[in-house]
């Protein structure tokens, strides 16, 4: 059966996992250590036939076992769990970039449900739920001391069906409800468009779509453009990117790389590391580049932005990453279930691990929240008539430019009127645009 590479929340690690990886060390054990794991093998099996004859309330065996697994899984770290065969089916779906549910991507902090990032176009992203939101419960039923495929259960549900959830947010002092109505969740993994002389690409997840998507609609931006020569630079936009595939993270990488190394794994047994290089060809061939991550950037997206971050190929700006550094492993078991372990580390090209740290932006840049009074000033300013030498009755024309010269300063004057209504709607994103004028300017006066 297929593995599912992936370097995501639930990151997945490419490569076969031999049987002997998992025998082995047992039969290497001394004698008294695996009469101590019969014994515990033993004690399990006492407590499973006291509960199956004592409960209170009848139980399915199934489930007794399907729970022991997922705990013996889940007590390893936040991304080792226990896959029914219907949840292995969902991650399926997932890689392939559709699936339902509300839209966002969570893991569990301190027995506590915290949300990665919304996904862009969801239920969730439109109902304002923010990368560090933590969700406390589901329609009232609190999820405190429940694992984290419980609390997702929860969550689950029909398509078009409300769910109410109850969220605590850093810096808002009551906790508040939101109401969400569930849908097909279809991921769009690139999306694209020309902001003045700046191609920006919108890196939504990491699946099976994300690079052939990400080089056709570079391709057609540049066109739109009227060619390379037009555009200043690239910014590839990945926050709230919760990650996906490790190889769509390496293509996206090579894709902007001509050499180098884009990222290695580190395992238990140092034989087992991998390390994946660069191949030559650059998309933007060459052009000035800018990452934009925030905390809800993790894994997958990190290694893209760790990886043109240690090459110098790109500046990155933002906010210091969700800090994923590790990779999972999904193993297909009997009655098409799977377990997904960790089974190493990832690095970036400079030998750095992430894990727990994240990616530090080169330059930070925080998205201010808006302020509906401040809003509401700013609109009352503009809509009073503000009056300038032009507007004079009787004013002397400008006779020192020709037609097209002032043609041209219209034209530049429209695209700065244009870049500082993108810092109201997207500060970060007009940061990164601004950027890449100034080092276009710089290359021109060289």
């Amino acid at each position: 059966m297929k593995k599912f590479a992936m370097a995501a929340t639930g990151g997945i690690l490419l490569g076969a996992v031999a049987t002997t990886q998992v025998a082995g060390p047992l039969i290497a054990q001394e004698a008294n250590s695996n009469v101590s794991v019969y014994e515990q093998l033993d004690l399990f099996g006492d407590i499973f036939e006291r509960i199956r004859a004592q409960y209170v309330e009848e139980v399915d065996e199934a489930d007794l076992i399907e729970a022991a697994i997922d705990g013996m899984l889940t007590s390893l770290d936040p991304h080792s769990s226990y896959l029914s065969p219907e949840d292995a089916a969902d991650m399926r779906e997932a890689t392939r970039g559709e699936f339902g549910g509300l839209g966002i991507e969570v893991t569990q902090e301190e027995g506590f449900v915290k949300v990665v990032s919304p996904i862009d176009g969801t239920p969730a992203s439109e109902a304002g739920i923010e990368a560090g939101d933590f969700i406390t419960a589901v329609d009232g039923e609190n999820l405190l001391g429940l694992t984290l495929d419980e609390a997702v259960e929860l969550m689950r549900g029909p398509v078009g069906s409300e769910i109410m959830i109850t969220v605590v947010r850093e810096g808002v002092e009551q906790p508040f409800e939101v109401s969400i109505i569930r849908d097909t969740i279809k991921l769009t993994a690139v999306r694209s468009r020309v902001e003045g002389e700046t191609v920006v690409l919108r890196v939504t997840t990491f699946s099976d779509q994300t690079y052939p998507s990400l080089e056709e609609q570079l391709a057609e931006q540049v066109a739109e453009a009227g060619g390379m020569e037009n555009v200043n630079g690239f910014v590839i936009d990945l926050r709230n990117n919760p990650g996906g595939l490790l190889n769509q993270a390496i293509a996206v990488s090579d894709a902007f790389l001509d050499a180098g190394e884009i990222t290695s794994t580190r395992g238990r047994d140092p034989s087992d590391g991998q390390r994946w290089n660069a191949r030559e060809g650059d998309l933007a061939e060459g052009k000035p580049m800018v990452v934009l991550i925030n905390g809800g950037s993790a894994s997958a997206s990190e290694i893209v932005a760790g990886a043109l971050q240690d090459h110098r190929r790109a500046i990155v700006i933002g906010t210091n990453s969700f800090g994923k550094g590790s990779v999972q492993t999904v193993m297909p078991l009997r009655g098409d279930s799977a377990m997904r372990l960790t089974t190493a580390r990832y690095y970036t090209p400079s030998g750095r691990s992430i894990q727990a740290l994240g990616i530090s932006p080169d330059i930070i840049v925080e998205q201010p929240r808006r302020d509906p009074n401040a809003e509401a000033e700013a609109e009352e300013e503009d809509a009073a008539f503000i009056r300038s030498e032009a507007d004079l009755r009787g004013s002397l024309e400008n006779d020192s430019l020709t037609e097209d010269e002032i043609e041209q300063i219209e034209a530049d004057r429209a695209r700065a009127e244009d870049a500082a209504a993108l810092r109201e709607e997207d500060y970060q994103l007009a940061y990164a645009i601004d950027i890449l004028k100034g080092l276009s300017a710089l290359v021109d006066q060289d």
